[in-house]
């Protein structure tokens, strides 16, 4: 399929396109998957919205504050303004967003696509080595931060790209960029971008610790909503949403921004909550769909938070497998059916879900309308029914890694191969098994245990180590380090906090391992290969809670 005209006077990210001979097959069997070849899903999002609803409906709210879609119109528009008349953006220049979830980070990821940029969306959770990594990785041209995280971004633009500018939100310096939107033309007439240009740059840490840049284009953005929202999903236009995942996570992005506004639906934007605070949130608002983890909807039933959740229509879970005992006890508990789900950064959000009466507990589910999926054994021939073998996907969206030779890993004879080991049933049905590489995903979060390692060796005391996932039936998975220190180094109680706190302010906290091992010696092969499965093998048997910290 030849590439269309691209808008991008920087052609930075279809110059780093993989070669299309390595990207996987495209289906875009349903009538709504046919976009025309000019296509900015900005416009699409909340112009062609506002076009169908009216302006005045409301689609943003938070605890403080609500917004209109003509608000947001008029906000992403004067954000689009500044970026293209005073900060000098041209089409298919990169700019990081830095910040939670709030009203003026989604005005402002609308106004990046109108004014023809690539959004590449950062935590705030990460650290500078992290930011640095992914500053290396998309050469953003600017940086745009809430003014609450600006400290470790300087650190990492000062390393990195001491020429990009770094532009404010939210404070009161005159320069701030809302400050500078209040002032600018709330009309804008978007870049006339190709539907395959490239929208977004999201970033997957990899099973090596160095991430990957996944690409999509502005049709993919709209593929996700065209397919699961709105044949799994099926929201309508009083619905109230809110996610728990930042919208870095393409998860969060779909559930808090991409189906709301795709629908002409609300969002409650939430910074960051606990399961209670979650709970409450929901009871106060009125949310009918919610997205979380597992371990968020297991937490909000064992507190006894059912009572604030009567509101819900929907519930999604993704990031990690959903427990049958999980789905269970919420079904009791609030009579609401969780709708499981497996997606990936690669392919931009859920592919595989079921929902009502189609659910069956344990199962992830069938193949989304506009996807299908099978399993393959070893030869990578589809297997039978029953058999367990690699999770391979097709649909309207695709792995495409910039300019990374893990592009022929992830994509093979045209299958996306997620890394996960399922089986498929005969009507179809897709059970989760385990991942086959050294992701560890604990409490929704995607983890590198190679990453994990990396922190951990920088530590001075620190000779070898080695991080693997280990089973919890509170977050599916813990993250467990082995460690072997160097000679005299002290192995108590207070060493092991000490290189827990290393991890927390080295890479982001999250990731740090909530248990910690020493040992004398690392299991490996007679040619020095570290063999983790031995030291899973080894986690099973001893596994035990770490203390809560």
């Amino acid at each position: 399929m030849p590439l269309s005209r691209s808008a991008h006077v920087d052609t930075f990210t279809r110059d780093r396109l993989p070669p299309q001979e390595q990207w996987p097959e495209l289906r875009f069997d349903l009538p709504e998957l046919d976009y025309p070849d000019r296509l900015n899903c900005a416009v699409r999002l909340l112009d062609e919205t506002i076009e169908r609803i009216g302006p005045d409906q409301r689609c943003l709210v938070t605890d403080t504050e609500e917004w209109t879609y003509g608000r947001l119109l008029e906000r992403a528009n004067q954000v689009a303004d500044v970026l293209s008349t005073q900060l000098g953006l041209v089409p298919g220049n990169r700019v990081l967003l830095r910040a939670p979830n709030n009203p003026s980070l989604v005005a402002t990821w609308l106004g990046v696509l109108k004014a023809g940029g690539v959004v590449v969306l950062t935590m705030p959770l990460l650290r500078p080595a992290e930011l640095v990594t992914t500053i290396e990785l998309t050469q953003p041209s600017l940086a745009i931060c809430d003014h609450r995280f600006l400290a470790d971004l300087h650190t990492a633009r000062d390393e990195a790209a001491p020429a990009m500018p770094v532009v404010a939100f939210g404070g009161v310096d005159p320069d701030d960029l809302l400050n500078r939107a209040g002032t600018a033309p709330t009309e804008f007439e978007a870049v006339d971008t190709a539907a395959d240009d490239v929208a977004l740059l999201a970033l997957t840490s990899g099973t090596t610790g160095r991430p990957k840049v996944t690409m999509h284009f502005h049709r993919d953005v709209l593929a996700i909503a065209d397919t699961f929202s709105r044949h799994v999903l099926r929201p309508e236009s009083d619905d109230l949403f809110t996610t728990t995942a930042p919208f870095a996570f393409t998860f969060g992005l779909g559930a808090g921004l991409v189906f709301p506004l795709h629908t002409g639906a609300a969002t409650l934007l939430i910074e960051k909550a606990t399961p209670d605070e979650l709970a409450d949130a929901v009871a106060r608002h009125g949310v009918t769909a919610l997205f979380t983890a597992p371990t968020a909807y297991k937490a909000m039933v064992a507190a006894g938070k059912e009572a604030q959740l009567r509101s819900l229509r929907r519930a999604v879970s993704a990031g990690e497998h959903l427990p049958e005992a999980t789905w269970r006890a919420f079904y009791e508990a609030t009579d609401v059916r969780i709708i499981d789900g497996i997606g990936s950064t690669e392919m931009l959000h859920i592919f595989i879900a079921s929902a009502g009466d189609d659910i069956r507990p344990g199962s992830t589910g069938k193949a989304v309308p506009g996807y299908v999926a099978t399993v393959l054994d070893e030869d990578s021939n589809e297997a039978p029914p029953g058999t367990q073998g690699r999770l391979a996907v097709r649909g309207p969206t695709g792995c495409r890694y910039l300019a990374d030779e893990r592009q022929q890993i992830y994509v093979q004879d045209g299958w996306n191969v997620t890394g996960d080991t399922y089986v498929r049933d005969e009507d179809g049905y897709f059970w989760y098994q385990a991942r086959n590489d050294d992701m560890i995903i604990t409490s929704g979060y995607n983890i590198a245990g190679p990453e994990v390692e990396q922190a951990l060796l920088i530590h001075a005391d620190v000779a070898e180590c080695a991080v693997v996932g280990v089973p919890d039936p509170e977050r599916g998975q813990v993250i467990k380090a082995y460690v072997v220190l160097r000679e005299g180094a002290p192995r108590d109680e207070a060493a092991r906090r000490a290189l827990q706190e290393h991890v927390k302010a080295t890479i982001a906290p999250y990731k740090y391992p909530r248990l910690v091992e020493f040992r004398d010696a690392l299991p490996k092969t007679q040619t020095g290969k570290l063999q983790r499965y031995k030291l899973r093998e080894a986690a099973r048997l001893t596994r035990g809670r770490a203390p809560a910290r």
